[in-house]
């Protein structure tokens, strides 16, 4: 049986760190956008933000990412999501480097 790390007598749960589709899916919700929408309708709705694609925190803008999908309406928020999602995904593969790739693929 494992034991539970400190917590220092806190209850609350540790704060998520969002990042991606999770992320821009937030801002979705705070931001009034109603689909289907445009690649335009949606940079004016949710402005040209910085969304976190990795753990680390790095981003990519929105007009950057939005630029990268070859699509110009999307019909639903999951649409949206969906298209999205490859480009935050390439994004990380690309800031992994080779290093990363090598410590992967080594089995300890």
């Amino acid at each position: 049986m494992a034991a539970r790390p400190p917590g220092g007598g806190d209850t609350e749960e540790p704060e998520a760190i969002e990042f991606g589709i999770a992320a821009l899916d937030a801002r979705l919700d705070e931001a009034e956008v109603s689909f289907p929408a445009t690649a335009a309708e949606l940079r004016d709705a949710l402005g040209d933000q910085a969304v976190p694609y990795d753990a680390q925190g790095r981003t990519i803008a929105l007009s950057d990412a939005l630029d990268r999908v070859p699509q110009e309406k999307f019909e639903t928020e999951t649409a949206f999501l969906n298209a999205l999602y490859p480009v935050f995904d390439e994004a990380r593969r690309e800031e992994r480097g080779v290093i990363a790739s090598l410590r992967d693929a080594l089995p300890f």
